[in-house]
């Protein structure tokens, strides 16, 4: 205990120079006492952000770390932590606060970020420095007493990608005076401690954002137990809701092998399915992959975020929505998808940071608190005015609210297919990606009518192939020649390859091993939407399940669509739209 008592007497009342170490991560951090919980404020200040990831004990160390050295007027803050904090969206005025109390930040990026899927410029794989998926950062924090109390600092970086060992030997022989460090340029308001290339930015930033031009949006659905809520065959769903209306809590959990959750309760969902109406909806849970899903109208039941105030405009079946990311995870921007039902938080990735938001075209405003959405007719565009207006005005057509014959006219669903078609051009994702990574994309205003209803032609067809509404996915491309049990047992991962090349275009795609898919061509194979390869992804969440004729021709379908949306994307691409 005198260890301890001269221990705390140096940290309370002698002045910091140096705090060095490696921080503990932990989102879900336990450390939640006042004096670090206020300190934390200066981090939060004016985000307007729905949910704040900057909780995690790291975050609490740097900032813990800071306010001692501030407490002194300099010293040095030496860190090797997770490297979230340097290019998060939300961490931005975590960024800006640091900036403004030291004078010079050094960040060596180790990367090594699995959950990204990291590779180095050349392709060839990053690893981590430690046995985590998270990247990781050694960050240097120098304060001065020479900086003026309203300047920011400089922001200096340095990157080492590779392998452990590479990462590990470049780190023994280089001396921080060694380091090839690049100043960056300092940009409002997201203050980024990474290199970015902002050369294009005056030409993007001109464009309309996603989330201003839809007035309604949320993220997707979240049930806190999908494997329990949401299931492939309607009959199977109904069987679970008949015993959670039957069974008491012990048995459900016995049965369903449960666990409560913050977000999720047995008990808290019986109680919901017996004493609220509900109904079975289709959701749309991965590309290509429409199940079914049981929901009331009560949060934190049996669905833990049903998110009705948006989902509900999906419920009568006469609606479309488009489904984006805010921040992107992944060096590649293919994060759009098109819906016409309600949809799953990660239907378009798995990635926290990835997760899917819906924007409606239509909204079924209520007229009174008797009347259910099922019996609501009237239907309003969810879109902004102004920008309609303004896009009008540039194109010498009249907006109307539905889709008219009238000539020169144009509705809410062209703008959709407009959008489709900009945010699949090959050219557009490549000229931006340093934008599309870090805020929910923005598209130009189209440069006149010709090229808008060209592009509004594209995207529209791209949207009825990938709803599979277009005659053109029944044009099957690949055969299924070879009759068995239809049961999917192949693991179709890197251990247990499920492709077999026959050339270098085309394959097979073997279920089992007596059954498979055709000509299955590899640019279908291997295409993503979002973070999933959906010919791929379709199948592996159906392992072990025998398929149906049904589903045999629905997954032919999928590759037709891939391939003709790599097609379109190249046609796309011919067409100048700035």
């Amino acid at each position: 205990s005198s260890e301890a008592n001269e221990a705390n007497h140096i940290k309370r009342d002698t002045p910091v120079m140096c705090i060095m170490g490696n921080p503990p991560y932990a989102v879900s951090s336990t450390n939640k006492g006042d004096w670090i919980q206020n300190l934390l404020k200066d981090y939060k200040k004016d985000l307007n952000e729905r949910k704040i990831n900057l909780d995690d004990d790291y975050i609490k160390f740097l900032r813990y770390g800071q306010h001692y050295i501030d407490k002194n007027g300099e010293g040095i803050l030496a860190y090797i932590s997770n490297n979230s904090f340097i290019d998060g969206i939300t961490h931005r005025q975590m960024r800006k606060n640091l900036l403004e109390s030291f004078d010079k930040i050094y960040i060596l990026d180790l990367h090594g970020n699995a959950k990204k899927k990291e590779v180095c410029p050349d392709g060839s794989p990053d690893q981590n420095v430690f046995d985590i998926m998270q990247g990781v950062s050694i960050n240097i924090f120098v304060k001065t007493s020479k900086k003026k109390k309203n300047e920011l600092g400089e922001i200096f970086h340095s990157e080492i990608f590779g392998k452990r060992e590479k990462k590990y030997s470049a780190l023994s022989v280089n001396s921080f005076k060694s380091i090839n460090w690049n100043s960056l340029k300092i940009k409002k308001p997201n203050h980024f401690f990474i290199p970015r290339d902002y050369k294009s930015e005056d030409q993007y930033v001109k464009g309309f954002r996603i989330n201003d031009f839809f007035i309604n949006q949320n993220s997707g659905i979240q049930t806190k137990n999908d494997s329990l809520t949401i299931n492939i065959k309607k009959n199977d769903l109904e069987a679970v809701v008949q015993d959670f209306k039957l069974l008491d809590e012990e048995a459900l959990k016995t049965k369903y092998h449960l666990k409560d959750t913050s977000g999720w309760t047995a008990l808290k969902a019986k109680e919901d399915l017996l004493n609220n109406v509900g109904n079975y909806y289709p959701i749309y849970y991965r590309p290509f992959d429409k199940r079914t899903i049981y929901m009331t109208s009560k949060s934190g039941g049996f669905v833990g975020r049903p998110r009705l105030s948006t989902m509900k405009h999906f419920l009568k079946g006469n609606n479309y929505g488009l489904i984006t990311v805010r921040q992107q995870s992944t060096f590649d921007f293919q994060h759009i998808l098109v819906t016409n039902a309600i949809m799953e938080s990660g239907a378009i990735s798995l990635q926290t940071k990835e997760w899917g938001y819906i924007f409606p075209l239509y909204f079924y405003p209520e007229i009174n608190g008797q009347q259910t959405i099922e019996q609501i007719t009237e239907r309003k565009p969810n879109l902004n005015i102004e920008i309609v207006t303004q896009i009008a005005k540039k194109l010498g057509l009249t907006y109307t609210n539905e889709k008219e014959t009238i000539k020169n006219t144009f509705a809410p669903i062209d703008i959709l297919d407009y959008i489709y078609a900009v945010l699949h051009s090959p050219t557009y994702r490549e000229k931006y990606k340093e934008f599309l990574k870090i805020d929910f994309p923005r598209v130009p205003y189209p440069k006149d009518a010709e090229t808008f209803w060209q592009l509004v032609k594209l995207g529209g067809e791209i949207r009825q192939i990938h709803l599979l509404e277009s005659a053109t996915v029944e044009d099957y491309i690949t055969s299924y020649p070879i009759g068995g049990t239809n049961k999917i047992t192949r693991k179709l991962s890197k251990t247990d390859i499920g492709y077999e090349p026959i050339n270098e275009n085309t394959g097979k795609v073997w279920i089992n091993d007596e059954q498979y898919f055709n000509n299955v061509p590899l640019t279908a194979w291997e295409f993503y939407i979002g973070g999933y390869q959906p010919a791929q992804k379709w199948l592996k969440d159906r392992k072990g399940r025998v398929l149906e004729m049904e589903d045999i021709f629905h997954y032919q379908k999928i590759i037709v669509a891939l391939t003709e949306t790599d097609r379109l994307m190249k046609e796309i691409d011919k067409i100048e739209m700035e």
